[in-house]
């Protein structure tokens, strides 16, 4: 890997492509789960440059942010560590949203606590509560900022409308929304504002919760696999989306790498503010994740890419 050239997240330095971690502990394959393989993936990560991992209270729910906490024990400085809170799993596969005050600050206490952390680097709203005033769950974001529980603080999956309310309460550091070559539904708004109001972009499903690399060609999925659900993945949207990879991994022989490689550089073509968090729990594909870096797309890739066919299928 040629030498990575950093980004910044609320002050910090972060590697461009940071780690998803939620399904180490959820929604994907329960029978692959490996909490030692986990571990040691996330160190792998560490020693070979990339600081960013990505976490929530709901995934496991509450043993993912656990698992990071034992597996960044004594690397505490050589991380950055976000998590989220709003989304309750109330019995498997069944989520609520919360969005009270209350919730928030009781939260954040717990995932410091599983985290084994004294701040968190940066926190989240995993998604809003209708039956909340937003501005009352922004508030209590701001006041964890302010007690320096967490050192940045954002909102996933919202409008420019909803980001321009709360950014005018206390600033937006970040926001972490689906992006990928099949889902480019912010490409033209929550992107572009996020550079404009010096906020950072995450993208989460860079890959397109894996189907972008080609390796679902199969789309029969265990009980518990939350892409047996996915439209996108129905026996007949896949045989349609199979186009998109088949276009994918056209230009990845061109350029010598793989379709996953040339999925995840598109996205960090999009922004300079711009991350990416491909999840992954095999050191194998975090190895190739991390070779995404050194893929160069020039205008003629870029061009293809722009003219892939729509998905078929909405994302759930």
């Amino acid at each position: 890997m040629c030498g990575m050239k950093m980004r910044s997240l609320a002050g910090r330095e972060v590697s461009p492509l940071g780690l998803g971690c939620m399904g180490m502990s959820w929604l994907y394959t329960p029978s692959g789960r490996d909490d030692h393989a986990s571990m040691e993936v996330i160190n792998a990560a560490i020693d070979n440059g990339i600081n960013l991992f990505d976490t929530a209270d709901v995934y496991g729910p509450y043993t993912n942010e656990e698992l990071i906490g034992r597996a960044i024990v004594g690397r505490r400085d050589e991380v950055v560590i976000t998590s989220k809170c709003g989304a309750v799993e109330i019995e498997p596969g069944k989520v609520v949203r919360n969005g009270t005050p209350e919730h928030v600050r009781k939260s954040c206490d717990d995932a410091l606590s599983r985290l084994g952390l004294d701040v968190i680097d940066a926190y989240l709203l995993h998604r809003l509560d209708p039956d909340v005033p937003l501005l009352e769950t922004w508030g209590a974001f701001a006041e964890l900022q302010q007690a320096g529980k967490v050192r940045s603080i954002g909102l996933s999956e919202v409008s420019v409308e909803q980001l321009n309310e709360c950014n005018a309460q206390q600033h937006v550091d970040i926001v972490q929304s689906e992006l990928s070559l099949w889902t480019q539904d912010h490409l033209d708004t929550v992107v572009p504002w996020c550079e404009t109001h010096d906020s950072v972009f995450m993208a989460y499903s860079p890959l397109g919760r894996g189907f972008l690399t080609g390796a679902y060609q199969n789309t029969t999925f265990e009980d518990g696999d939350f892409r047996s659900t996915n439209p996108r993945f129905t026996t007949q949207a896949a045989e349609q989306n199979q186009k998109i990879v088949d276009a994918v991994h056209g230009i990845a022989q061109r350029k010598d790498a793989t379709a996953g490689q040339i999925a995840l550089a598109w996205v960090l073509t999009t922004g300079p503010h711009v991350l990416a968090i491909p999840g992954t729990r095999r050191l194998s594909h975090l190895m190739e994740n991390i070779g995404a870096l050194d893929v160069e797309l020039d205008a003629t890739d870029l061009a293809e890419l722009q003219a892939l066919p729509a998905p078929v299928g909405e994302r759930y």
